[in-house]
């Protein structure tokens, strides 16, 4: 498999593009008047505690106040070992719930992290169990805990990395450690690296976190470009091509530093087309913002994103297949389930996910195609676990989300149909004029009316409505006149009494 990291950077907006034998696979973006918060470590202030939630309102800073729930709260857990890389499941302990009302008290000074961006009208998502990532590992402050990542499946090279471990925090074994997927294959002198990096890191934060007013950041995560050498660069990756040469040397000097094996990789793009355009990045990312999705068989899917949940709807289209009905539909499912885990991921869709498949009558073929599913999603580096078919033949499934989706970030609501998708039909805001009309004339004296709408609806008034309009100025006794304004959208209109 061929993978390439290209950086686009621009003065108010960098992106990162994950390209996997030439198709995009994942898009990240950082714009500098709304840069990403999470990671960062702020001093709060518990502004309400509220104990039927089991949560508090922490104030750090930010527009909206921030959430922070009791099972997100540090407290010491024996726990021997940790699977995987959330380091908040490392230290958090489920069996043992303790009041929110034991834990915080209004207008207590806490030092939290966000684990999730202010998504909508939602604030920011908080945890006091902190943890600092580097290249290989995660530092988890005043914890015990060392683990393994579970996508390191190889039992040798855990129990190797394991023993390193243990040797290396023999001294000074004050925190916990997550051992990251990068790490395999690593020697001692790199993790030890790491081990030192962090913590001076977490000695600093303490320092800024002990002088630090209420609302003010203690400790900012890498920037874009930083966060993707770190967490995205792995051995298998062919190249990451940069388009500045300023960012480019702070890649290259900051991977010499971290990662010195794999500091040859990053280069300077100075081709003449942009490498976004070069690498056909731009068309896949309009694409990416369309509903539907083609397969190449001939069928598409159909992606909505609500606020409850993504829906996605397989269908055959024009692929009428080979043989026969089961098997065209099979096919068709199969293509789908690798082309819905590719944009999961392009699109950075989260929370609940429900994917409507073509319905398979053969359970093997049920199987094979939730297989395929689960194989795609492995190569995501967001947490995901999917459901076996429902009775209704739908299949559930989660994808942890911690930045908006790619759509939210990029659009806004239509200011036409404000957001709903349709608009009213002409006729329809014809009839609510008139509706209008007779109510302001049982309301108001005027000797006559002036409507002004968009001229869509005034053609229609005009032409096809003229004779009701004749019908109504009989009833009201009054004048009518119709005023197209370009400046009105469809659904909009006003009526003037003179």
């Amino acid at each position: 498999m061929s993978e390439e990291l290209l950086v686009n950077v621009t003065p108010r907006e960098t992106r990162v593009a994950v390209v996997e034998n030439g198709m995009l696979q994942e898009l990240h973006i950082e714009r500098g008047s709304q840069r990403g918060v999470v990671g960062n470590i702020y001093k709060g202030k518990v502004q309400r505690v509220m104990p039927g939630m089991q949560a508090a309102f922490v104030d750090i800073g930010l527009e909206r106040a921030a959430f922070l729930h009791a099972n997100d709260i540090f407290r010491a857990a024996p726990v021997d070992a940790v699977e995987g890389e959330d380091a908040a499941a490392s230290v958090a302990s489920p069996q043992m719930q303790v009041p929110i009302g034991e834990l915080l008290r209004d207008g207590a000074e806490v030092v939290v992290q966000v684990v999730k961006d202010p998504i909508g009208s939602k604030g920011a998502r908080l945890t006091t169990q902190i943890s600092i990532p580097s290249r290989y590992l995660v530092l988890l402050p005043r914890s015990k805990v060392v683990g393994i990542s579970a996508r390191i499946e190889d039992e040798a090279e855990r129990a190797r990395l394991k023993a390193l471990m243990a040797e290396l925090t023999a001294s000074g074994g004050e925190h916990g450690y997550i051992v990251r997927t990068n790490a395999e294959g690593q020697p001692a002198e790199a993790l030890a690296e790491d081990i030192a990096y962090l913590r001076r890191v977490w000695e600093l934060i303490e320092r800024n976190a002990a002088g630090a007013k209420v609302g003010s950041r203690v400790y900012e995560d890498l920037s874009l470009p930083l966060r993707a050498v770190r967490d995205l660069i792995r051995r298998d990756v062919e190249k990451v091509k940069v388009d500045s040469r300023e960012t480019c040397e702070r890649l290259r000097e900051f991977a010499a530093r971290y990662m010195p094996a794999l500091a040859d990789k990053v280069e300077h793009y100075t081709g003449a087309r942009p490498v976004f355009d070069m690498y056909g990045v731009e068309d896949e990312i309009q694409r990416a913002l369309d509903k539907e999705v083609p397969l190449k068989s001939g069928g598409y899917l159909v992606i909505d994103q609500t606020e409850a949940m993504t829906t996605v709807d397989v269908n055959t289209g024009s692929f009428l297949g080979q043989r026969n009905l089961e098997e065209t539909v099979y096919r068709t499912n199969l293509e789908a389930a690798q082309a819905v885990a590719r944009q999961l991921r392009l699109r950075n869709l989260g929370g609940i996910i429900i994917i409507d498949f073509i319905d398979m009558h053969d359970a093997e073929h049920r199987r094979q195609v939730l297989r395929t599913l689960e194989k795609s999603l492995a190569k995501d580096h967001a947490k995901t676990t999917v459901y076996d078919f429902s009775p209704l033949g739908l299949v559930e499934m989660t994808r942890k989300r911690t930045v908006e989706s790619l759509e939210r970030q990029l659009c806004e609501p239509c200011h036409e149909c404000g957001g709903r998708g349709m608009l009213k039909t002409p006729e329809t805001v014809t009839y609510e004029i008139f509706r209008e009309i007779v109510r302001a004339v049982r309301q108001f004296d005027a000797a006559r009316l002036l409507v002004i709408a968009s001229p869509k609806v005034v053609a229609r008034i005009t032409d096809e409505e003229s004779n009701a309009v004749a019908e109504l100025e009989e009833f009201i006794g009054k004048s009518i006149r119709f005023q197209a304004d370009a400046q009105y959208l469809q659904e909009q209109f006003d009526v003037v009494l003179l």
